[in-house]
C-alpha cells in the first residue's frame, strides 16, 4: 500500500478557514510565508482572482479526519 500525503484544511493553524495553514503543513513550511505570498499575489492580481482562489480552496479542501495525525 502506498503512503502519500494529503492536503487538508488546518484545524490548529488557521486565520479564516485554514487554507494557508493546511498548505504550510503539507509542504512543511511556515504558514506565515504562505499567507504573505498569497496576499502579495492577490494584491498584484487586482484582488478578485486571489479571493476567488481562496474561497474555492476553502470549499474544496477537506477537513482533516479525527484519526489522521
Amino acid at each position: 500500500m502506498t503512503n502519500y500525503k494529503k492536503l487538508y484544511l488546518s484545524a490548529d493553524d488557521k486565520k479564516l478557514f485554514g487554507v494557508c495553514g493546511g498548505i504550510g503543513e503539507y509542504f512543511n513550511i511556515d504558514s506565515t510565508l504562505i499567507r504573505l505570498v498569497w496576499v502579495v499575489a492577490t494584491l498584484f492580481t487586482a484582488l478578485v482572482p486571489g479571493l476567488i482562489a481562496y474561497i474555492i480552496a476553502a470549499a474544496v479542501m477537506p477537513a482533516r479526519p479525527e484519526h489522521t495525525a
